[in-house]
């Protein structure tokens, strides 16, 4: 046996003569910085997210960055990030200028807790990032409440949830504001960096674009200093094709997902991700928690299948973050970092290859007890 995580060769394969033929586009175009390929993602993205406004930038860490400065919060706000999720979202909230406090995540299904994030807002917040985590969609309803009653804006961190639908609204437009990576692995991914901005709100949209811009809409016509954060046309075009096919995949993680619940129920010492009858988990990740995580991650390899941790060390533990003073704190998020372990999840894989990880999963917890 010998199941990838990941396989992005065969996913090209799969759909080889339309990327090609896309690819040949843009070079046949010289359309290689923004242009038509990459407006043209723009729109199918922002049509196929429910929002009305599509922002490309360079990739998810500038998306957040961008959006914090479009919101234009006051200077050296707190800004409240889930403790248990890539550095990306906390580095962005600190290049923007302003100051990161971590709240704690779901036991359950590893999203933003809401007792955490309501313990953690002060006079000095201005904003909080909710993670859809690992394709699950945050209890948006509760967090914007509480935002409103806070005076809060809210930005939502899809970079794990393309199609992620919440109460049948699909993530990212549903706050203040959304940001996407592209990066090659995730659900939907381009061939190198990429991501977006979403956005319900026209005024948003346009700074969002001048910042990525170098501060301007017409060409040398610099209304302040922005950067250069643009998608290029070849991840447009990329992207173009694979979002095309992004539901059929879905609909395979999903599946799979499902053998794994079918066949992993129950089993004592393992703990299975949540899923919420609020919305559709696209499972980015499929993250199981066990205190025997290093052995059967080593077990796991010696049977074929590769597997991944997300993440290994919370937030606050790292040594970036020692200045928070949180690596200590009594958050779920600095205890099950040794826990976590992500099983293969994809479109290359068949439902076979599932039983096959689920079953070498079973053969250790027998072995165990």
């Amino acid at each position: 046996m010998a199941v990838k995580f990941l396989d992005l060769y065969a996913q090209y394969e799969s759909i080889k003569p339309e990327i090609d033929t896309a690819i040949a586009g843009v070079i046949r175009d010289a359309a290689f910085i923004s242009g038509k390929y990459a407006a043209g993602f723009e729109r199918e993205f922002a049509h196929y997210q429910q929002a009305e406004y599509c922002v490309g930038c360079a990739n998810g860490t500038d998306a957040i960055e961008i959006a914090l400065e479009a919101l234009s919060l006051p200077p050296g706000s707190e800004v409240v990030v889930p403790a248990n999720t890539f550095i990306a979202t906390s580095e962005a909230v600190t290049r923007a200028g302003h100051r990161v406090v971590f709240c704690d995540c779901s036991d359950q299904d590893y999203t933003i807790s809401l007792d955490s994030l309501r313990d953690k807002i002060t006079k000095r917040t201005a904003a909080l990032i909710a993670v859809h985590l690992y394709g699950q969609p945050c209890a948006m309803d509760e967090i914007l409440e509480l935002a409103a009653e806070r005076g809060l804006k809210v930005i939502e961190d899809c970079a794990q949830a393309h199609g992620a639908n919440y109460r049948g609204r699909r993530v990212g437009a549903i706050g203040d504001i959304g940001t996407f990576s592209f990066y090659p692995g995730k659900v939907l991914g381009a061939y190198g960096d990429a991501g977006a901005i979403v956005t319900n709100d026209e005024g948003l949209a346009t700074r969002a674009r001048m910042i990525a811009n170098h501060g301007r809409i017409e060409k040398y016509n610099h209304r302040f200093e922005g950067r250069n954060s643009r998608l290029d046309g070849i991840q447009g075009a990329v992207l173009s094709v694979k979002l095309a096919h992004l539901e059929k995949w879905i609909e395979r993680r999903i599946e799979i997902a499902n053998t794994y619940y079918g066949m992993l129920a129950g089993v004592e010492g393992l703990v299975l991700p949540a899923r919420r009858n609020w919305g559709r988990h696209v499972f980015h990740l499929f993250v199981i928690r066990t205190k025997s995580r290093d052995r059967l991650q080593k077990h796991l390899k010696e049977r074929g299948v590769e597997t991944g941790v997300h993440y290994p060390i919370a937030l606050p533990k790292l040594q970036a973050y020692e200045y928070c003073g949180q690596a200590r704190d009594a958050l779920r998020a600095n205890q099950i970092d040794g826990e976590v372990l992500s099983l293969p999840i994809g479109e290359h894989m068949s439902l076979r290859d599932a039983e096959e990880v689920a079953n070498a999963c079973l053969e250790f917890f027998r072995e165990l007890t």
